[in-house]
């Protein structure tokens, strides 16, 4: 019984990172593949940011991730929908 609910907790945790990541690439490789420099670079990356915690946000009102697990949630999945800082 706990092995079934430890593994819904794993599942709740990875399946909106892993929706994330299809929806598209992260904001540091849309970013270079589209050739911003400077500004337009950080004025895409700003919002990317944005949007991702957003999303990241209603993933967890989802999965009903609150207080201190929601915002280790949240950090995590912005971190991994941005990517890498070049």
């Amino acid at each position: 019984m706990r092995a079934t609910w430890l593994g819904s907790i794993v599942l709740a945790v990875l399946l909106p990172m892993s929706a994330i990541a299809a929806d598209g690439a992260s904001c540091t490789a849309s970013a270079t593949e589209k050739k911003l420099a400077g500004a337009a670079k950080n004025s895409f990356m700003k919002k990317c940011e944005k949007d991702a915690g957003a999303t990241c946000d209603a993933a967890a009102v989802e999965k009903k991730i609150f207080g201190a697990a929601k915002n280790s949630f949240t950090k995590k999945c912005v971190k991994d929908a941005v990517g890498a800082v070049v």
